[in-house]
């Protein structure tokens, strides 16, 4: 068996899916990051007349009928809608798929771990259905629609998949977070091939309202594509987004089995908690997710090429991130690209992870780094190598650091490493 340097096995990427606001599949997601493409505009789900807050990234291309049956999509939140096309992209992308399902071969062994929010922000329009129409009318369907568990179950429901299936919220970290309790099964042996990312769907009246009140969005309602603007001095909240972003992960030992084409290793996640404030987040607790990844991954600080920032664009996350860079990596911090995506898609929540991980593996396979849209006028407290505004070619990339840090202190960093056979080591 093949191992890593930990003498644990090694797990690899052998499958991409995403469904953002600029682009529905992983070929148009990596067009828009690569040439700058903004994916904000005035929402166009509900009408935001009234509301301090009207912009947001929607998936505006994504069909759920291409992936699932119109009564199937009747009957499924828009979350989990959005976790399934990016699956299912991501299986097939992985030669997994036969018929519609998965390859029969792996199908007992398959897991499916999937971050989401659900759809409770859309809870209140079935309450008032129940209030002013009484309990006869109330949707029977309503947990399977808007159920959290409802994404990874569908997912495999559709797949036929009956490995693990697990649903995880840590809030914005829920994307990374997933991808590590993914790694964790495949290095225990618990199962065969993990699909692994998040979606999130919370363009909402009450998510607008609520996070707007909270003065966390940005009000640029007059400049939607100049709302999200990270890193910069004058940015002033982030931007809700909706989307999905799966990756489909197996043991190296599987994939060179079966031939299977590697995009790159998962090499090692850290997790931490701020344990200080529900809101503000606290560059030490940070700082551990990202030296417990580069840990797992058995790499030191010279080692990592680039970052795919949590770069939310409010003026507290970029500032503490900056700082949180700065003590995990010390004077290496200043010599290392860095880029947020959320630029160019919004925030997508739990969703977030998921994306940033496909957008930082092919970083690294395409030799070209993502920009920082919008990115203007310098804050001295971000004052590290902010990628501005266009694409920087990069081809040697070896290993590539995404950060996740949610709302209330849930901290998980990720480190992808380039793929290469020479890495393999025996045990015996």
């Amino acid at each position: 068996m093949t191992v890593g340097p930990r003498g644990l096995p090694r797990v690899v990427i052998t499958g991409l899916g995403a469904v953002t606001p600029i682009g529905a599949d992983v070929a148009s997601f990596w067009d828009g990051l690569r040439s700058g493409r903004n994916g904000i505009e005035r929402v166009q789900c509900f009408d935001p007349e009234g509301y301090p807050v009207q912009i947001a990234a929607e998936a505006l291309d994504f069909d759920p009928e291409l992936y699932m049956e119109r009564r199937m999509v009747r009957r499924t939140g828009r979350f989990a809608q959005l976790a399934t096309g990016a699956a299912m992209q991501a299986i097939e992308d992985a030669g997994l798929l036969r018929d519609g399902a998965a390859d029969p071969a792996i199908r007992d062994d398959l897991g499916v771990v999937m971050a989401t929010s659900g759809d409770a922000f859309n809870m209140g329009d079935e309450w008032k259905v129940v209030e002013e129409r009484g309990p006869g009318r109330a949707d029977p369907f309503i947990i399977t629609r808007m159920g959290q568990h409802m994404g990874a179950a569908r997912v495999a429901r559709l797949l036929g998949a009956r490995g693990p299936n697990t649903t995880i919220n840590t809030a914005c970290a829920s994307g990374t977070d997933a991808l590590g309790h993914a790694l964790s099964l495949l290095r225990l042996g618990r199962a065969r091939a993990v699909l692994a990312g998040g979606a999130d769907a919370m363009v909402t009246r009450l998510a607008l309202a609520s996070m707007g009140r909270l003065g966390a969005l940005s009000k640029s309602n007059d400049d939607p594509h100049h709302a999200s603007r990270p890193f910069d001095a004058q940015r002033d909240g982030f931007v809700l987004g909706e989307g999905a972003g799966v990756l489909l992960l197996e043991t190296e030992e599987a994939a060179t089995a079966r031939g299977a084409r590697i995009y790159a290793e998962l090499a090692g996640v850290g997790w931490s908690f701020d344990a200080t404030d529900d809101t503000a987040p606290d560059a030490e607790g940070q700082s551990l997710a990202i030296t417990r990844a580069m840990e797992d991954a058995a790499l030191g600080p010279d080692e990592i090429d680039y970052i795919n920032a949590h770069g939310t664009s409010t003026p507290l996350n970029d500032r503490t991130e900056t700082a949180a860079i700065k003590r995990a990596l010390g004077d290496r911090a200043r010599a290392i690209p860095i880029s947020s995506t959320k630029s160019m898609t919004g925030h997508l929540v739990a969703g977030a992870g998921g994306i940033e991980a496909v957008a930082s593996v092919l970083t690294m396979v395409r030799g070209c780094i993502p920009p920082t849209v919008n990115y203007e006028v310098p804050d001295p407290d971000c004052d590290l190598d902010i990628v501005p505004n266009e694409a920087r070619p990069a081809p040697e990339l070896g290993a590539v650091l995404s950060n996740s840090f949610g709302l209330g202190g849930q901290n998980a960093s990720a480190v992808f490493r380039r793929y290469a056979v020479s890495q393999h080591t025996t045990a015996n």
